[in-house]
């Protein structure tokens, strides 16, 4: 089994919904995405995946939607106050949880095609969620 990695940092702000802590109020993160691909068998250049395919993939769309950007809730209150001013939003169904950002991510590389095994997200120095479909 082969296995490809790469490591991708983004800042982003958030705050979560029905959180009793700290996090409800609106803060942010230097984030840092662990992505990994997996596969049984190389192409003829002896590569599972160029990395450079990977950060096109991925990293770009991180950088274009996720970096300096922050991360709520379609429910979220805040949102229509913070679109109305014009502010980068990037609105997501659920809680943007780290959970739900890991899997997020997941799922994007996984529709470019990629053969995504597992996505990290360090939401600080010493805290991170994983997720992967096994």
């Amino acid at each position: 089994m082969y296995r490809v990695t790469r490591e991708i940092e983004f800042c982003y702000g958030h705050r979560l919904l029905n959180y009793d802590g700290k996090c409800r109020h609106l803060h942010g993160h230097n984030g840092r995405a662990i992505v990994t691909l997996e596969g049984t068998t190389l192409d003829e250049r002896g590569m599972l995946v160029d990395f450079a395919d990977l950060k096109s993939r991925v990293q770009r769309w991180i950088d274009e939607n996720l970096d300096h950007n922050m991360l709520l809730c379609r429910n979220d209150p805040l949102l229509p106050v913070l679109l109305e001013r014009g502010e980068r939003v990037f609105v997501m169904d659920v809680n943007p949880t780290a959970e739900n950002i890991a899997r997020l991510i997941f799922d994007h590389a996984k529709a470019s095609g990629l053969p995504v095994v597992e996505v990290i997200l360090w939401e600080t120095e010493h805290c991170f969620s994983t997720y992967s479909e096994r």
